[in-house]
């Protein structure tokens, strides 16, 4: 007996995969305890330092240089 594809895609429906075990992982488990014990950490916001000026990229032309002298 032949079974179609449409028939091997319903029985594909009809039983579920197996779920897969999770390794262990220390970081996990390390975190998941900080976490219950200090509570979640607020995010880093982070200050622009006086060594990470932006600097201009390309020099200024005449225009620009004249509209400052002005």
């Amino acid at each position: 007996m032949l079974l179609s594809p449409g028939a091997l895609w319903l029985n594909h429906l009809a039983m579920p995969r197996k779920k897969k075990k999770k390794t262990f992982s220390a970081v996990k488990a390390v975190k998941t305890m900080s976490r219950t014990a200090i509570g979640k950490v607020p995010s880093v916001k982070r200050v622009e330092g006086v060594r990470r000026e932006k600097k201009e990229k390309h020099k200024p032309s005449i225009d620009r240089l004249m509209e400052d002298a002005e």
